[in-house]
């Protein structure tokens, strides 16, 4: 059974940073797409980020310049680094392994304050 944990949401001001991190584990296939998604309250769930086992990175447009997406193959972890965080960035984060289903983390809440 593949199961994905999210850690390092939490509070913080505008303009702060906070680092997510997405912990793999169960049988994990070598050609896989790790991705952050994030669903705002009366908002539908959109992509973040990804990131494949090859390296190829796609941001969203609302993040790009802020955001950082990361893996660490040997650990079967990927990583979020937020900087310069806004009050639109407020969601509940959630982590997404996709091989040949699609498995999801259970989420970790971001709040931003002004």
């Amino acid at each position: 059974q593949v199961q994905l944990v999210e850690s390092g949401g939490g509070l913080v001001q505008a303009g702060g940073s906070l680092r997510l991190s997405c912990a793999a584990s169960g049988s994990i296939f070598g050609s896989n797409t790790m991705s952050w998604y994030r669903q705002a309250p009366g908002k539908q769930r959109e992509l973040v980020a990804l990131i494949t086992s090859g390296g190829i990175i796609n941001y969203a447009d609302s993040v790009k310049g802020r955001f950082t997406i990361s893996r660490d193959n040997a650990k079967n972890t990927v990583y979020l680094q937020m900087n310069s965080l806004k009050p639109e960035d407020t969601a509940v984060y959630s982590c997404r392994l996709t091989m040949r289903y699609t498995y999801w983390g259970q989420g970790t809440q971001v709040i931003v304050s002004s």
